[in-house]
């Protein structure tokens, strides 16, 4: 769908700004749900090795018949492969299952700091950058004393931060750290799995435009420059969370949504969480 906007990421390759993500989503359930999303005008698709779906995307993916140059597929390498040669090897496994020659963005899924093995990773994602096997590379959940070690190997700078980001998890500290080097940020759970839909001033900007809770929050998201992959497996909802390009937000209404941060964090602190 041409009408999604893109972002450039820093080393120039050009990524939806809008995406389709399938964590939570049984494999057996998953071509069904991609193939809707793409069916939808999704072209970008955010899986990951241990989300134990990156087959069910294959499968969707080869049955679309669409160009691969006009996909773009992400996927991760989880902490049981961290080291040098396991993310390697990983990557080989996550690269066969979704039926690809190539993957549009590699990930670290998190950077389980106890060991630091994510530093030896992130040459393994080097490599595969090199090799042509990957067009861009990047981290999920990572904070900035973690992108600061990787920056400090005088390497490659992450593409993208996929971090949990929504009106009561804005993790403002992460999204200026990103910005100020050139990382795009992406949000997971960017709907909060529903927690803050109900929210009387999301309500309410919402009767204004005429849309759904979800299609404010998702528009909130937008508006700031981020990436954001919604997940739903109802295809009326996965059409729905697309359709966000024909309103906008004014600048109060940015605001009162700004003013739900409350620490609302869904799920592990990166800070803490080592798999």
């Amino acid at each position: 769908m041409n009408s999604i906007p893109t972002l450039s990421l820093n080393n120039g390759v050009d990524m939806p700004q809008i995406g389709y993500g399938v964590f939570q989503v049984p494999d057996a359930e998953t071509e069904q749900a991609v193939a809707a999303a793409l069916a939808a005008g999704y072209r970008s698709i955010d899986t990951a090795a241990i989300y134990g779906n990156e087959e069910g995307v294959g499968r969707a993916l080869a049955g679309s018949r669409l160009p691969r140059e006009e996909l773009f597929v992400t996927s991760k390498a989880w902490i049981a492969d961290l080291g040098l040669e396991a993310t390697l090897a990983a990557f080989d496994v996550s690269l066969a299952k979704l039926g690809l020659d190539y993957l549009d963005l590699y990930l670290i899924h998190w950077p389980a700091p106890a060991t630091e093995l994510y530093l030896e990773s992130w040459k393994a994602l080097e490599q595969l950058l090199a090799a042509g096997k990957v067009r861009a590379i990047g981290v999920s959940n990572f904070l900035p004393e973690h992108l600061e070690k990787i920056i400090a190997l005088g390497g490659t700078v992450p593409a993208v931060n996929q971090i949990e980001l929504h009106p009561a998890l804005q993790q403002q500290d992460i999204a200026a750290f990103n910005t100020a080097n050139g990382i795009a940020t992406e949000a997971w759970s960017p709907l909060a799995q529903g927690a803050v839909l109900s929210d009387p001033a999301v309500v309410a900007i919402a009767v204004a435009h005429g849309c759904t809770p979800a299609q404010v929050i998702l528009r909130w998201h937008l508006q700031q420059g981020r990436v954001i992959i919604p997940k739903s497996v109802t295809p009326a909802r996965i059409a729905e969370n697309l359709d966000i390009l024909g309103f906008e937000l004014s600048a109060a209404e940015m605001g009162a949504l700004d003013a739900l941060e409350r620490d609302g964090r869904t799920g592990p602190h990166p800070a803490e969480f080592n798999g």
